[in-house]
């Protein structure tokens, strides 16, 4: 029975199981995924975070994304600073290229500790984002309950926000699967609902696509600073309040969304290669 090294990591309460195999992998699949992310049977986590060998020249590492219920991911903000945590640890250089599903992503760590993502460009367009059909994306025909006229964008994956005047009013966990898995969504869709607080702050939920409400959401908070600007609600740039903590956000005029937060390290541990076996 072999023995598999895992480190587990946080975004902000956003719990990342993360597996390194750069240099070498195990058959891992969906399955595998979801035994890991069990928290009564397996680690427990909203996703896992396989660490690959880069395929471009200018990463040090492939940055490969499972769900809670195995699904596929393009990316996700919080694990990506994560994975700058685990890369500026091995290597002490402040700046690094993480590569994706939705392509590289350049990180730095600051003075503070905290790290800083390059998103990549917000997209808009709805066969990028995408949508089923071609529509307006900054004010969709979607609802649910008091949720009206979501707008959507693509920060690497699908997202559609919805703007409250009362966060707390809104019951995100009955109406967040059936709007994450709405006809109109081909690739199925991250649910924000936001709030804009005084000062230009942003409150913000998450529904995530594969893993439900999470403490945050970082690709999530990026699409709700995008969302807020192309609705007049707030500047290019603010603060994202989420249930495990604030985010910074900037939109660029260049089009590029910056994320800036912390990186946790709780703890590592290894486990039983059968745990990734499947039945």
């Amino acid at each position: 029975m072999g023995k598999v090294t895992f480190f587990k990591m946080h975004g902000l309460g956003n719990d990342f199981v993360v597996l390194d195999f750069r240099r070498g992998a195990v058959p891992f699949g969906a399955a595998a995924a979801r035994r890991l992310a069990d928290r009564r049977t397996g680690i427990g986590c909203d996703q896992v975070i396989l660490l690959e060998p880069p395929r471009h020249a200018a990463a040090q590492v492939f940055m490969r994304i499972r769900n809670a219920d195995g699904g596929e991911a393009e990316a996700c903000g919080n694990a990506t600073r994560c994975v700058a945590d685990l890369i500026y640890r091995e290597t002490r250089v402040p700046q690094m290229r993480i590569e994706t599903a939705a392509g590289l992503l350049e990180a730095k760590t600051l003075a503070d500790g905290s790290f800083a993502v390059d998103m990549g460009t917000a997209r808009t367009a709805w066969h990028e984002i995408p949508l089923v059909r071609a529509m307006d994306t900054d004010r969709v025909d979607l609802s649910a309950g008091a949720l009206r006229e979501a707008v959507c964008t693509n920060i690497g994956n699908p997202h559609a926000t919805f703007f409250v005047e009362n966060l707390e009013a809104v019951d995100l966990a009955a109406v967040g699967p059936a709007l994450e898995h709405h006809p109109i969504f081909p690739e199925r869709a991250n649910i924000g609902v936001a709030e804009i607080r005084d000062g230009g702050s942003i409150r913000l939920s998450v529904w995530e696509r594969g893993a439900g409400i999470t403490p945050a959401c970082g690709s999530g908070a990026c699409a709700a600073l995008v969302a807020a600007y192309r609705r007049g609600l707030a500047e290019r740039r603010a603060a994202v309040e989420l249930d495990g903590g604030t985010l910074d956000i900037a939109w660029r005029e260049d089009g590029h969304v910056i994320m800036t937060g912390p990186a946790t390290l709780s703890f590592e541990g290894t486990f039983d290669s059968d745990l990734l076996m499947v039945e």
